[in-house]
């Protein structure tokens, strides 16, 4: 039986809408609509420990216009969740108060482990479908299949968020297998610690990435990467990455989703965004302008990961946090 369900993902860089129908019985989640708008919700968190009164104002206003949609298309029930850059802010009550008298539903702040367990779910429900099986996607790990096969297990699954990166390593979305830690390395993160330059230096990236390989460290102590078979990417600075990679002069999710993409375009490509000034990464086509500021971070941290953990190519993925979150829903309610 068909639910027509919303999934809200408010993010320290991002606040974005699905209304999808969803399926559980034939597994499919069909969208109604989808929106991603740039409200910084994190501005200045990492140095103040609390939520800037004006990136209240913006998510506040954003959210009253999704509300308005979700009514409009007539959904049946609604979650929120909110993940890094409510984690840390002392005055995350004002947030909470806000939410909901905006959407008439409270954020539920999630820990870092359930953010990354919603990600992988919507990540990799489609994978292994029919719909798939004859694609041309690769094993990619370290133990990964010849290119041209398709995706196999088990996947590490990698959300690069504003304030932290989500790893999940697992072969399904049942969850009883799935190994996962949360890290401190998201694009708003790292830009406001370090990249303060325009370009910047390279003492600046320098430290960037000491601070995302110390990170990665405890990636690999506290999950078996290196069992993994296929590196899955998405969020916006991978999806980003992506686009750029694939040349798109605008940027085109029916292109990037299940695109492969090697390590040594991201490598390139990172090169590429930390050398350019904020103008002329401006006039990226593809690149959102509410990520002109971040990107060089999140493709960092993207291309560090790939070459400390050995991975040839990921592939990318439009379906994320928000289709765990709708699949959620569905299967909860």
């Amino acid at each position: 039986m068909t639910e027509r369900v919303a999934a809200i993902d408010c993010g320290t860089n991002s606040l974005r809408l699905l209304i999808a129908d969803v399926d559980p019985e034939r597994h499919l989640l069909t969208d109604v609509q989808r929106r991603m708008e740039i409200v910084r919700l994190g501005q200045g968190v990492d140095a103040t420990g609390r939520l800037a009164p004006e990136a209240l104002a913006r998510t506040m206003l954003v959210l009253a216009d999704y509300a308005a949609e979700i009514s409009a298309a007539g959904a049946k029930a609604v979650r929120m969740v909110a993940t890094s850059a409510t984690r840390d802010a002392a005055n995350a009550d004002e947030f909470v108060t806000g939410v909901l008298s905006a959407i008439g539903v409270p954020p539920e702040v999630i820990s870092g482990k359930q953010e990354a367990r919603l990600s992988f779910a919507g990540a990799t429900a489609e994978l292994a479908g029919s719909e798939l099986a004859g694609s041309e996607l690769a094993g990619s790990g370290p133990g990964g299949s010849a290119t041209g096969a398709r995706p196999v297990p088990p996947y590490l699954v990698v959300d690069i968020g504003g304030g932290s990166t989500e790893f999940v390593l697992g072969t399904d979305d049942a969850g009883s297998d799935l190994a996962e830690i949360s890290v401190d390395i998201g694009c708003v993160r790292l830009t406001e610690r370090y990249l303060h330059s325009d370009p910047p230096t390279s003492t600046e990236v320098s430290a960037a990435t000491a601070d995302i390989d110390r990170a990665l460290a405890k990636v690999e102590a506290a999950i078996e990467v290196g069992t993994a078979r296929t590196l899955v990417g998405l969020a916006g600075s991978v999806t980003t990455v992506t686009a750029i990679a694939l040349g798109l002069p605008a940027y085109d999710p029916a292109r990037t989703h299940h695109a492969r993409i090697s390590a040594v375009q991201v490598h390139a490509v990172t090169e590429q965004l930390l050398g350019q000034t904020r103008a002329e990464r401006a006039a990226i086509g593809s690149l959102h302008p509410g990520r002109v500021d971040v990107i060089g971070a999140g493709a960092l941290v993207l291309d560090r990961l790939m070459h400390r953990f050995g991975f040839a190519e990921y592939v990318t993925s439009e379906h994320d946090i928000l289709d765990g979150i709708a699949w959620s829903i569905a299967t909860n309610g």
